[in-house]
């Protein structure tokens, strides 16, 4: 079974668990995607399959060629999609390409892991991108409220050591949130409405499955 699915994200609303509790929820259009390739592990080394989602008029010619490439060998018709995602499966031999998968892989309750592209916050120092205090306000310092201060000591290493947090390029990043609940799923309208928030902004394509670390 396919257990997990592509989609974008619309944006962030409000529901009312029938407690009447207040359940902040981000809205996923998710899916229809399409099976565009099955990898075995006699052909690949594991199992997985390829998910297609979000049709466009045109495609680099990589991406149109890989398309057609699997369409001809299954002798069916693909559409041209903008995004693909892998996904592993327990056995790809269950599914074939040009199987449509919908919102309906998922229900009320699941727990899931979200993965998108975190927003880009361009060059950032390290009050915003580390959560450093910064100096001191007083005792002659006007100019360094957010610097970061020494950053190493002199002839002892002689040297910054690597992964030092400085200022630097910030967000536009690979993140996965863990372990949130899915709250509505509504196959009819391709949408799920997943509690709390998730990576990127929106129309920002994320991809839904199954919770590694449930528990």
């Amino acid at each position: 079974m396919i257990n997990g699915i592509l989609g974008k994200k619309l944006g962030m609303t409000q529901v009312f668990a029938p407690t009447g509790e207040i359940v902040p929820v981000t809205v996923v259009e998710a899916g229809p995607c399409v099976v565009v390739q099955v990898k075995t592990k006699e052909t690949d080394g594991y199992e997985a399959v390829q998910l297609g989602f979000e049709e466009t008029k045109r495609l680099n010619k990589p991406e149109k060629g890989h398309i057609e490439q699997q369409a001809r060998a299954v002798q069916t018709k693909l559409p041209r999609l903008r995004n693909l995602r892998e996904l592993r499966v327990d056995s790809a031999a269950q599914h074939k390409v040009g199987e449509k998968v919908d919102a309906s892989v998922f229900k009320s309750g699941d727990i899931v892991d979200v993965v998108g592209i975190s927003k880009g916050k361009g060059f950032a120092g390290v009050v915003k991108r580390h959560h450093f205090n910064g100096g001191p306000k007083t005792h002659g310092q006007s100019d360094r409220w957010r610097a970061p201060g020494a950053i190493g000591s002199g002839t002892t290493p002689g040297r910054i050591y690597k992964g030092k947090r400085m200022a630097g390029r910030m967000g536009n990043e690979r993140v996965t949130v863990q372990n949130v609940q899915v709250v509505e799923a509504d196959p009819a309208r391709n949408l799920l409405l997943i509690r709390g928030t998730v990576p990127g902004g929106v129309n920002g394509i994320v991809l839904i499955k199954k919770a590694v670390k449930k528990g």
